[in-house]
């Protein structure tokens, strides 16, 4: 098992913690993106435990690249965010699993176990909080999860203000690709311009980094 968290006391805690259990293994931890995608390259870890915050790339960067490294290797989320928008982006960049620092030590060992076994583990914590929103139906409102990386990339530049033209030098595409994507987008979003994508992007769920 690999650990990766900026918070020193925080994974050495954890680290002891899981090991003071005989079913698991810490092999290592980091405190940054970049170590743990070196780790996971070099021991293949089982389960990699990943925080969303960590300096130089994020916990979903971490999760793609982490998986592209040692595709064996199963990833669960460990956040202090609790907003579902969190739970999806992890989801979507091919984790299996995702808990709170809320959670107990018993949730965190059967969510490990979990994913361990190929199935995916959600904490009741953030169960909760998707049971409270689809009682008000507005269960998976944030669209921007429905867009490819492709879309989400144009996004990016099109709130930096850059044209069709532009985007399509930036990206190495054709211009005329470009516009289908940005009516692609907008249709998918049933967002009428580009002024109302870029006020919906800024006050969506979660602060892409786009």
């Amino acid at each position: 098992m690999l650990i990766a968290d900026d918070h020193k006391l925080v994974r050495e805690s954890l680290a002891m913690l899981l090991n003071a259990d005989p079913r698991l293994l810490v092999l290592a931890h980091c405190e940054s993106g970049e170590e743990a995608v070196e780790l996971a390259k070099r021991l293949q870890p089982a389960v990699v435990i990943t925080d969303m915050n960590l300096p130089g790339i994020n916990g979903f960067e971490t999760t793609e690249q982490v998986l592209q490294q040692s595709p064996q290797s199963k990833v669960l989320a460990l956040s202090m965010h609790t907003q579902p928008a969190y739970v999806r982006k992890f989801f979507q960049m091919g984790a299996m699993g995702y808990v709170t620092k809320n959670s107990s030590k018993e949730e965190m060992v059967k969510g490990i176990i979990e994913v361990s076994n190929n199935r995916k583990f959600i904490c009741e914590e953030i169960k909760n909080i998707l049971a409270g929103q689809e009682l008000n139906g507005i269960a998976n409102s944030d669209g921007l999860y429905s867009l490819s990386k492709r879309e989400l990339a144009i996004i990016g530049y099109v709130r930096k203000g850059f044209t069709s033209g532009e985007i399509a030098e930036s990206i190495q595409l054709k211009k005329k690709t470009v516009e289908v994507h940005r009516h692609n987008i907008l249709r998918k979003l049933n967002l009428p311009n580009v002024a109302a994508l870029v006020n919906y992007v800024n006050h969506s769920q979660m602060a892409l980094e786009l």
